[in-house]
């Protein structure tokens, strides 16, 4: 049996982002511990976040920024949901961001079914969130799509079909989202086990391995260049 990591590289033409925008218009963004500009600039609330976010792309002449996988990030000291006492930190994350502008057209990557949907509330968390499950070939797995507006889910039911590049959401806004910059965080999840309209995006040193092996670089599938 082909590994669903060689299945997803063989699918063509993917894009969860307003289909209109070509990946000429993306520009690689770091958002890292290590990346010496955030030391310097204030964007530990959304609104900073989103200036810095609109610069950039205005600098690049860029629509749309994107990367964070497997990336350890200092952004998620200000929220519990990734720091409770007693527990080792979550700061690796484990999706893909695209960062654009709230209102922007969110598609299926492939063909699959509402899984299941949730507004995960809290500064921090996912917001509007919504899961597709898609079966090829002999695997079952699950596309993650955060961040998103309030309107996405007020209307959908689990078990609906959805086709490749079918419009299922837009992007939500910093009221909504989890209190971030516009951005769509898109994640692949070979096993789900019971969880409902929500996965863990970020995670922490001790369970880095059993994360990047159960969520594939999503750039598999999209093959932003």
């Amino acid at each position: 049996m082909k590994l669903l990591e060689t299945i997803l590289n063989e699918i063509e033409d993917v894009k969860v982002l307003d289909a209109a925008i070509d990946y000429k218009r993306y520009i690689s963004l770091d958002l890292s511990d290590t990346n010496q500009d955030l030391k310097n600039l204030k964007i530990d609330n959304a609104s900073d976040f989103e200036n810095y976010i609109e610069n950039y792309l205005k600098q690049n002449d860029a629509k749309v920024a994107y990367g964070g996988y497997n990336e350890v990030r200092n952004l998620y000291k200000r929220s519990t949901i990734f720091n409770d006492s007693g527990s080792d930190e979550r700061n690796i994350h484990i999706g893909l961001d695209l960062w654009i502008k709230a209102g922007t057209p969110v598609l299926a990557a492939i063909d699959g079914f509402i899984h299941s949907y949730n507004n995960n509330l809290g500064v921090g968390d996912y917001g509007p969130t919504i899961i597709l499950e898609h079966r090829i070939q002999d695997h079952i797995f699950y596309t993650l799509y955060g961040h998103l507006s309030l309107e996405s889910i007020a209307a959908i039911k689990v078990g609906t079909a959805v086709k490749k590049a079918e419009q299922i959401a837009s992007l939500g806004d910093a009221s909504v989202n989890g209190d971030y910059s516009p951005h769509l965080h898109f994640q692949i999840i070979k096993e789900i086990p019971t969880l409902f309209g929500d996965y863990p995006g970020v995670c922490s040193k001790k369970d880095q391995e059993f994360y990047l092996k159960n969520c594939p670089d999503p750039n598999v599938l999209l093959k932003i260049k």
